[in-house]
């Protein structure tokens, strides 16, 4: 019976190792992602019509990343320094408009802070956490 035991966690282990060396993690929906920023940028104390603003231009960011993301994708070969160019365009602009919502001090922070916080972060192909 223990035998059965060890083997059943053993067999769901290692099915658990596997689905999840297979597909990642799941892409985040734009709502999940504005709720992140939201969570971040909480430390501004923004009134609500500010916050609202810097939600419609998360929202028309994280849109227009993965429009363009899905485009680069679906053209064949996609082109990572002509997707990156793409990135930072995209960025700049949301930049912009968050600067007119945003304090000085509050930008410097988003840039400086928090929007460094919220990339995701990758490992260098070791162990957990990048270690090896």
């Amino acid at each position: 019976m223990k035998t059965k035991v060890v083997l059943i966690a053993v067999a769901l282990f290692a099915g658990s190792v596997a689905s999840n060396a297979q597909g990642g993690f799941p892409r985040r929906t734009i709502e999940e992602r504005v709720k992140a920023v939201d969570e971040k940028i909480s430390v501004f104390n923004l009134d609500k019509a500010k916050k609202d603003q810097a939600d419609t231009v998360f929202t028309q960011y994280f849109k227009a990343v993965d429009v363009k993301r899905e485009e680069m994708m679906n053209s064949g070969s996609p082109d990572r320094e002509k997707m990156r160019s793409e990135m930072q365009k995209l960025s700049g602009d949301r930049d912009d408009k968050l600067k007119s919502i945003f304090t000085d001090d509050q930008f410097k922070k988003w840039k400086d802070e928090i929007e460094p916080s919220l990339r995701p972060q990758r490992s260098n192909g070791g162990g957990r956490n990048g270690s090896s």
